[in-house]
């Protein structure tokens, strides 16, 4: 246990870049932000999971840079990195980053997590639940304090089901019925495609071979919204934004602790499509947990990285460790 005042370190890194805070420790393992938090490129993935080298090339300056402004001298008694594709695209980062976080910036405890598990802990912080983390993709976790679970998070291809790359697929597909003048078509979403996109003959051509595919599907999911919106909104717009919710509602319930009570946190950037998402996915966790407590997500992931080094210091962390979710390294 790391006496109370010592400094932390919080590590945020996905797809829209790396991020590094610095707090202080408090006695109750509660993290008092210090200064900025520092930003950098997104880290870069290939083969091997996790470019390693990229990671610590970014990391460690903005590390030293943070504990600079601190003093001197002053090290860090605790790390929580948390990372996209720590789970399945971690494995060389986590061989490597323990021994160049104790070289570079001193610390003694060292947690390397998920993103889902560093959302969790903003959102929940170390109470039993279910977070579900809803953008472009979706992907939920939840825990009862003594193991894990999760679900889906299998990308756009696979499941991200109710995620914003899954309902502007849909809302595309429904445009293009509406072209054919197949049933289940959409003038509605036609006009928008159009409109955003161009000739809808012509979007196989241009979506295929795009490398960011599930960003450009995501990208239609506020025209979805907008139409089921819309004054008499578009009941094809408002039936894919109804079955996205059940979809997120599922998926909370698979990792929600058993027994059904618990908090429920919806993360992410998708709930701000507005009420043609938000309302019926309350009436759908509703619906299906209901004995669960929805409530808003207290922060985003890099403050539950401070939260779970602040925790790990204070030797107060529930959160249960797990070989590829949450890895505690040894001291």
């Amino acid at each position: 246990m790391t006496p109370p005042g010592g400094w932390v370190l919080g590590v945020d890194s996905g797809g829209s870049g790396l991020r590094v805070a610095l707090a202080r420790a408090g006695a109750d393992g509660a993290p008092r932000p210090h200064g900025e938090p520092v930003t950098a490129a997104p880290v870069r993935t290939g083969d091997a999971g996790i470019d390693a080298d990229h990671f610590l090339a970014l990391l460690l300056p903005a590390a030293r840079a943070l504990l600079t402004t601190a003093g001197e001298r002053a090290a860090a008694d605790a790390v929580c990195v948390g990372a996209a594709g720590m789970a399945t695209l971690g494995g060389s980062l986590r061989a490597r980053l323990p021994a160049a976080l104790r070289d570079a910036v001193g610390a003694r405890h060292i947690a390397l997590a998920a993103d889902a598990v560093t959302g969790y802990a903003g959102a929940l912080g170390t109470r039993p639940g279910a977070v579900v983390a809803a953008g472009t993709g979706v992907i939920a976790v939840g825990t009862d304090l003594r193991s894990w679970r999760r679900a889906d998070g299998w990308g756009h291809l696979l499941g991200d089901a109710g995620g914003g790359a899954w309902i502007g697929r849909a809302g595309l597909a429904a445009a293009l019925r509406a072209h054919d003048g197949r049933d289940g078509g959409s003038p509605a979403l036609l006009e928008r495609a159009e409109r955003v996109f161009g000739p809808v003959a012509g979007l196989p051509g241009r979506l295929y071979p795009r490398t960011d595919r599930p960003a450009v599907l995501a990208s239609f999911a506020p025209e979805v919204a907008r139409c089921a919106a819309a004054p008499h909104g578009d009941p094809v717009a408002a039936g894919i934004l109804r079955a996205a919710a059940r979809e997120i509602a599922v998926t909370a319930a698979a990792v929600l602790p058993p027994g059904g009570g618990g908090e429920v946190s919806v993360t992410g950037g998708l709930p701000r499509l507005g009420e043609p998402l938000t309302v019926p996915l309350e009436e759908e966790i509703a619906r299906l947990l209901p004995g669960a407590r929805v409530v808003p997500p207290a922060g985003d992931p890099l403050s539950g990285a401070l939260l779970v080094a602040a925790r790990l210091a204070a030797g107060t962390l529930r959160l249960p460790p797990d070989p590829s979710l949450l890895h505690i390294a040894a001291g």
